[in-house]
């Protein structure tokens, strides 16, 4: 946790593994017919410049939505899949507090509130590791309070609640989540003695319009024959293409995002022995 990084040496020249830092992918298409291709083109942005390289196989883990964007030589109804997972939007708040006196006051570590602005506010689980260790040995230590928004519109089918979140994450101020957060940790607080305008240091709001995968709602979405699911139909290799990322599996964890990026890899280490 405390030991400095050098980034260059991700991207070191004769290195079996390289990562290539601030460089946003623009386009990816074969170099000749998707059926022949030997090699497949991406051209990429960095530093104000734009550069192409050559790959034998890509695999496109990014944000399922983009790709038909990146890559329009895909056939139509592998887009329209790829486009139909609406990602989850969420919001995590990091409220930093000169000490946790009216927590303890209260006997609690957190409090859920599912009909206030943000649906709970929890005081944050330190991280203890290689000589990091921020823990409070007393209520009178500073502390930081986890604070969880999930964006949505009641009443609409879930990827058009979804669709509004993004909009309302995009579109509200940084004032109003301050004005929000303040009110609603002295409502939930008061009676430990808490003050906004005394206790409060500092509020850092991580907002996400673009979350968490799209998982399927079976209160909205139709009950797919296997095979033909969005994803399954999305995430099918093209040539020397395959995509991978926790939206080809329908599910936002990390475990899925790993079996996805296994399957789309083997797909291509399997055609190239073909």
């Amino acid at each position: 946790m405390l030991a400095r990084v050098d980034y260059a040496t991700l991207d070191r020249p004769g290195s079996p593994i390289r990562i290539r830092l601030s460089s946003t992918v623009a386009r990816v298409r074969h170099a000749g017919s998707s059926t022949s291709a030997r090699d497949v083109e991406v051209a990429y942005a960095r530093d104000k410049k734009v550069y192409a390289v050559r790959a034998r196989g890509v695999v496109l883990a990014c944000w399922n939505a983009m790709i038909p964007y990146l890559c329009p030589e895909l056939p139509d109804a592998q887009k329209e899949a790829l486009k139909y997972g609406v990602k989850v939007p969420l919001v995590y708040t990091s409220v930093s507090l000169r000490n946790w006196r009216s927590f303890h006051a209260l006997g609690i570590n957190g409090a859920s509130a599912p009909g206030m602005y943000h649906t709970g506010a929890r005081l944050e689980m330190p991280t203890v590791i290689g000589g990091y260790n921020p823990t409070p040995a007393s209520p009178d230590d500073p502390i930081l309070v986890r604070m969880t928004r999930t964006p949505c519109k009641p009443g609409l089918p879930a990827r058009d609640q979804q669709r509004a979140g993004h909009v309302e994450l995009l579109t509200t101020t940084f004032e109003t989540f301050e004005r929000k957060i303040r009110d609603q940790l002295a409502r939930v607080l008061k009676d430990g003695g808490f003050d906004p305008a005394r206790d409060i240091d500092a509020i850092t709001v991580n907002r996400w319009p673009h979350g968490y995968a799209y998982e399927y709602n079976p209160l909205w979405d139709p009950d797919w024959p296997e095979g033909q699911s969005p994803c399954e139909i999305g995430r099918k290799p093209f040539g020397r293409i395959a995509i991978g990322n926790s939206d080809a599996a329908a599910a936002a964890y990390t475990d899925q995002a790993i079996d996805q990026a296994y399957r789309a890899v083997k797909e291509l280490v399997d055609a190239k022995a073909s």
